[in-house]
């Protein structure tokens, strides 16, 4: 181990005091004082500095800030000082003399004066966080330990990962720490980092979390600290513990002072006021609830804690929760109001909401005339109708939702066909049906086997759809229309110059310089160059020119770029590899896209759907008219001849009880799909399968639209097979192709993208993840949990030089 200098002691030591200062300006002050390239290199210094000289890599590193090897589980820690929770209190909202009745708050001020002798107690305040609840341990001003509350009495040891949440201090900034400091707070995720994490998860197709709540209490709970250090996590101190060899503040609100010395971030001091009895508590709720919804961190309620620490002393607690505080709930506020309407709304990615349409109803502090209604599953569930009395739950600054229907109050009339001497009634209105066609566009709706939600399947023209279809059309790794940012094309589609893809090969520069005009106008901004009797048009030109370069793409970009749901940039390469021309892919039948390789069933249905969408197809002819070309399409590849064998086509037709073993067995009686579909259905039976088997064949066959389905099928791969080489030249690289690679680390001078690309023009997949069936990891400076475990399952682990030598191999 080489040892230190004391030249390297000091700039580490330097760079560490730098970094957490940057750190606690960017993640508590939100006044970041330098960019985050600087940041950044100062972070690389200091950790090339300890990749020198471990010595120099203390807990207090804000290197350890990025996570480390996962844990097995978490250790149990038992609390020296136990995490009590509050006792609650809720409002029945009545009026009264403080305007509205807070019964419990009043009882709760009685109580406490009564025991205290005294009027006009002091109180602290400060909002309810809806985070998780944890305690930091420091000694001699470095966080040794953070554990979770747990049942009060343990928690889990969340050291690692406490360590990842930029907010958290490292090591206590003041000249004079206290020998040991233990600080009570709370993790969230603030909702803008809510947000963006919910975003990510969205784009590669990973469940998104419920609220921020959940988003900060799955991401803390991670065994692998490398994962929470990926996520946004906050944290804000709301009391000390223990003290010892420091004099511990005398009153809570000089407690939350002192932290902020300290370094810790607590909430801003305009939410913790010191207020005096019932009145001061009332007034202080209701000024908290109407800022709720501006707040950048979810609260469901507040706190009110006996400001002086002797008082509490003699208060002391009852149960397991202090008698000097209590936390103060707010309401989820219910109204009953009639269905006047059940209406869809289509979102930004296609999803269709049925969102019932109320009489106006007063609730939650605002009038309420729309509320979710989720998804179809869900209305037919509470089975909600047009005309019902329901339930609606407004709670705090959440989008209304319709708790139950009053069915006693359920509009009725007389069945028809009775007679004299007895009646019966059913519902007036029908129970819901999510509609077959898109709302906006009129595209047909999809529903995916096993999801809730329905989508419009009309991407490309959907209004609803069109801002998101269009950035995402533009983005780099799509067409790289470089120039046209989010703004130009919000301003684009809500001015009607855009209203599909295609029309962006439509755009003439006067177009665009109209439509800058037109948003200034609108935003209320002169530029400059307008002040000075000029018009900018180098932007402009700049624009037009980018769109006409983006006209000849590689057709695995152009397919990305549709915006067809399940199709990534891999799905794309593989369509694109494997059948050659968009005309082919556009055409292509849903078992021959199931039958490539890594496309499922799920993919392949998303696909056809895409496609067969005539609005779809609308605007693709569109873009081929304007100019629109893959540069690099090529005849199908030979092995679809293999992909395309009758036993793999029947096995993805979707026929039950069609396994892939009876497949080959049909396939070896009768290996012609069009003859399969033209055989009676007496012959079908006669087959040499099970009886259970022909009996699924012969009914599928005979549903409509099947056998001309299965007719489609052999004349698609009679035309694509015939354009496929008998032999493919080879291409790939005999070491590389077929085989998975894993990239992780930072590689000496070559980028993941590049390395990516090299790998798979040689014929190779890159993946994400570490498994068995990983072939090569890739493994650069820095390589973290994926070497692991490459190390521990024997995978051949590669550096930049050798996989450059089995690249030339």
């Amino acid at each position: 181990m080489t040892e230190a200098t004391s030249e390297q002691r000091q700039r580490a030591q330097a760079l560490a005091a730098l970094l957490e200062r940057y750190n606690h300006e960017y993640y508590v002050l939100d006044a970041p004082t330098v960019p985050d390239a600087e940041y950044d290199r100062l972070f690389r210094e200091l950790q090339q500095l300890e990749a020198d000289c471990p010595a120099l890599a203390g807990d207090a590193s804000p290197t350890r800030r990025v996570g480390g090897a996962p844990l097995p589980a978490f250790d149990s820690v038992i609390h020296t000082v136990p995490m009590l929770s509050l006792s609650n209190a809720f409002s029945d909202l009545q009026q009264d003399d403080f305007g509205l009745r807070h019964a419990e708050l009043i009882a709760f001020d009685e109580r406490v004066s009564k025991d205290l002798a005294a009027a006009n107690v002091e109180y602290a305040t400060e909002p309810k966080f809806d985070g998780l609840a944890v305690s930091l341990l420091y000694r001699d001003g470095v966080l040794v330990q953070a554990a979770t509350r747990g049942d009060g009495s343990s928690g889990e040891n969340v050291t690692a990962n406490i360590r990842t949440v930029r907010s958290v201090p490292l090591q206590l900034a003041a000249a004079n720490v206290p020998a040991l400091l233990e600080v009570r707070g709370e993790v969230l995720m603030l909702k803008r980092d809510f947000e963006r994490l919910n975003d990510a998860q969205r784009e590669r197709g990973d469940k998104t979390f419920a609220n921020p709540r959940n988003a900060a209490a799955g991401s803390l709970r991670q065994l692998d600290s490398k994962i929470t250090a990926q996520r946004r996590l906050s944290f804000f101190a709301y009391a000390i513990a223990q003290v010892e060899g420091a004099d511990w503040p005398a009153s809570h609100a000089g407690e939350m002072d002192w932290l902020a010395e300290l370094g810790f971030p607590v909430v801003a001091a305009a939410l913790r006021p010191v207020v005096q009895g019932a009145a001061g508590l009332a007034g202080y709720y209701e000024g908290v609830l109407a800022q709720r919804a501006a707040l950048p961190f979810e609260i469901d309620g507040v706190v009110y804690k006996v400001n002086s620490r002797a008082l509490q002393a003699r208060l002391g607690f009852v149960s397991r929760a202090p008698r000097w505080a209590i936390a103060h709930k707010f309401p989820a506020e219910e109204a009953l109001t009639r269905v006047e309407a059940i209406e869809e709304q289509v979102g930004r990615t296609g999803a269709i909401t049925p969102v019932a349409r109320l009489a106006p109803v007063f609730v939650g502090g605002v009038t309420v005339t729309n509320a979710t209604l989720h998804n179809e599953d869900e209305v037919r569930r509470k089975d909600v109708r047009v005309g019902d009395t329901v339930i609606v739950r407004r709670a705090g600054d959440v989008i209304p939702e319709v708790v139950a229907v009053v069915l006693d109050q359920r509009p009725m009339r007389p069945t028809s066909g009775g007679d004299l001497f007895s009646s019966s009634e059913e519902p007036m209105y029908p129970a819901y049906r999510l509609p077959l066609a898109c709302p906006v566009c009129g595209s047909h709706v999809v529903r995916e086997e096993g999801e809730a939600i329905a989508r419009c399947s009309g991407g490309l023209v959907c209004k609803a759809q069109r801002t998101q279809a269009i950035q995402h059309f533009a983005g780099r790794r799509m067409m790289d229309i470089d120039g046209l940012g989010e703004r130009y094309i919000d301003k684009l589609v809500e001015f009607d110059y855009v209203k599909s893809v295609a029309d962006l090969y439509r755009l003439t520069l006067d177009d665009l310089l109209q439509m800058k005009r037109r948003a200034d106008e609108q935003e209320g901004v002169t530029p400059e160059t307008v002040k000075a009797g000029k018009v900018a048009t180098k932007w402009a030109e700049n624009l037009i020119e980018a769109i006409a370069a983006s006209k000849t793409p590689p057709l695995a970009r152009l397919l990305f770029a549709l915006g067809i749901r399940h199709v990534g940039e891999s799905t794309a390469r593989t369509l694109a590899d494997w059948l050659g021309t968009l005309d082919k892919v556009r055409r292509a039948p849903r078992a021959v896209l199931a039958a490539l390789p890594d496309i499922g069933g799920v993919v392949a249905e998303s696909i056809a759907e895409f496609f067969a969408e005539a609005q779809n197809e609308t605007v693709i002819d569109a873009l081929l008219a304007a100019g629109v070309a893959a540069a690099d399409e090529h005849a199908p590849k030979a092995q679809l001849r293999d992909k395309l064998a009758a036993a793999n086509l029947y096995a993805r037709l979707n026929v039950p009880r069609l396994t892939e073993v009876r497949a080959q067995q049909l396939a070896a009686q009768q290996g012609e799909p069009a003859t399969l579909a033209a055989m009676p259905r007496v012959d079908v039976i006669q087959l040499d399968l099970p009886a259970e088997v022909v009996n699924a064949l012969a009914d599928w066959l005979d549903e409509a639209g099947n056998r001309t389905l299965l007719q489609g099928i052999a004349a698609y791969c009679g035309g694509i097979l015939s354009a496929a080489p008998q032999a493919e030249a080879s291409t790939g690289n005999a070491e590389v192709a077929g085989k998975t690679f894993v990239l992780t680390g930072t590689l000496p001078t070559m980028g993941r993208d590049q390395a990516k690309a090299l790998i798979e023009v040689a014929g190779g997949k890159v993946s994400g993840s570490v498994s068995k069936k990983t072939h090569y990891v890739v493994a650069g400076a820095e390589a973290g949990s994926k070497l692991d475990k490459a190390l521990e399952l024997g995978v051949t682990v590669l550096d930049e030089a050798a996989l450059l030598a089995l690249l030339a191999s």
